[in-house]
């Protein structure tokens, strides 16, 4: 059976701005309130996929939310008309406008959590959408998005979808961004990497200090259970505290998997000899761990550079690619590892690809943010439903679509617009139609 990895990136919205929501998220909070361009940062990851589609690696495509959320800001009390409802927000709430604008679910590492076939013991592919609960404007996210898995992943002989965990503390979980499938080939059963932040219940109370641990062990464990997965295939390990408080608030900030490669800084996880020791046990081919120490990479320039938060790619050779944001060649000790430590190591890692993702860059979000990993035979390939496969003309009918509806400009305040909310609107039901997705939007329903 011939399993291929299709990374579905998350197209950026409308009214994608910077509003410096993600506390912990040290690139959201240094650039909020600086005017953004949502056309360039739609193109830009657009590119990317392009790109990627180009060099052979299988690309999928999913849309962004409805924003601004009108419906939210009603359920918060603010009564009127379109046009009023955002004009009293503006007033009254403004950090809750910026929140039900936000363009966040361009990072589809976040959307879910994904099992695929080979591993799962009904033999389909799983999905739990993540709940998101630990930051408002993304907790309104996952209605939408099990929505949208639904519409893709529509044959429930092939693909299982689950529900959204209880948006509580307890359960707090963010998706994919603290999960990571190892195995030799992508068609072998793999073990699963959970990363946690906290444990929600017990605990030794060792935490981060600066900033709040989004992803609990209990939250994990519980997708695990959704999806079939049992002691041998899983590894549960806790996110280092001191990388959390140097702005890591995801573990795919700090360590990134493929195949047998764990890319990983020497501050990625809380018990690094124990949690590379568990994956040795449970995996049937050999790993390759890939260490990063910090007197190679401090914290602060992995945050800062995203050297962890880009994808990491396979070959047909049985080589990898690692393509990495641009603010990495800006960082001279970051750009050196990669040449010398990464490129000249002993690893199946054989390329290093530069990709211009600044506009999500600024927002906090690198490669491997604005892409959800879904393995797939060919069969479940063919049964997917929608256009989302990007191929030239797909991609063609994208870019278009872009520069009809997407403004150069937004700053906060630009937010209250009622001419974005139908501007978005409009854009949003044009791209149903393109990917044939049916009525996935409040709005449509």
């Amino acid at each position: 059976m011939t399993v291929r990895e299709v990374n579905f990136d998350g197209l950026v919205g409308p009214t994608h701005n910077y509003s410096g929501l993600a506390h912990g998220n040290v690139a959201s909070m240094s650039h909020e309130g600086l005017v953004a361009n949502p056309r360039e940062a739609a193109l830009q990851g657009l590119e990317k996929m392009k790109s990627l589609m180009d060099a052979g690696y299988a690309q999928g495509v999913l849309p962004p939310q409805q924003r601004p959320d009108l419906g939210a800001l009603r359920e918060l009390g603010f009564a009127g008309s379109d046009a009023q409802v955002l004009a009293r927000a503006a007033d009254e709430a403004p950090q809750v406008l910026r929140a039900v604008c936000s363009a966040s679910s361009m990072w589809t590492a976040n959307a879910a959590t994904v099992t695929p076939s080979v591993d799962a013991p009904d033999g389909r592919v799983h999905f739990t959408p993540a709940n998101l609960q630990s930051s408002f404007h993304r907790y309104l996210e996952p209605a939408t998005t099990g929505r949208v898995l639904a519409s893709i992943f529509a044959d429930e002989a092939r693909f299982a979808h689950h529900p959204v965990l209880p948006a509580t503390p307890a359960f707090s979980d963010e998706g994919a961004a603290n999960h990571t499938r190892l195995a030799g080939d992508h068609g072998e059963p793999g073990v699963h990497l959970y990363v946690y932040g906290r444990q929600a219940f017990g605990g030794d109370g060792i935490a981060p200090r600066r900033y709040p641990a989004r992803q609990t062990l209990e939250a994990s464990q519980a997708v695990a259970r959704q999806h079939g997965l049992g002691d041998a295939q899983t590894v549960f390990a806790q996110q280092h505290p001191e990388a959390i408080d140097a702005g890591v608030f995801h573990n795919d900030v700090i360590a990134v998997g493929n195949g047998p490669v764990l890319l990983y800084h020497e501050y990625a996880f809380r018990d690094e000899a124990g949690t590379l020791d568990a994956l040795r046990e449970r995996m049937a081919s050999p790993l390759i761990p890939v260490r990063v120490p910090v007197e190679a990479v401090s914290l602060d320039d992995a945050v800062a550079s995203y050297l962890f938060n880009s994808q990491l790619l396979s070959n047909p050779d049985g080589t990898m690619t690692l393509v990495v944001p641009g603010e990495c060649q800006e960082r001279e000790a970051v750009w050196r590892c990669l040449q010398d430590h990464l490129l000249a190591g002993h690893n199946p890692i054989s390329e290093v690809v530069v990709k211009d993702v600044k506009q999500s860059m600024r927002n906090g979000g690198g490669p491997a943010c604005l892409r959800l990993r879904v393995a797939l035979s060919e069969a479940e390939r063919a049964a997917l439903s929608g256009r989302v496969l990007l191929d030239d003309a797909l991609h063609g009918e994208l870019v278009a679509w872009v520069e009809r509806h997407y403004r150069d400009r937004l700053a906060p305040a630009d937010l209250a617009d009622p001419a974005l909310a139908s501007e978005t609107l409009a854009a949003l039901d044009e791209l149903t139609g393109l990917l044939r997705l049916g009525s996935v939007y409040p709005f449509q329903r």
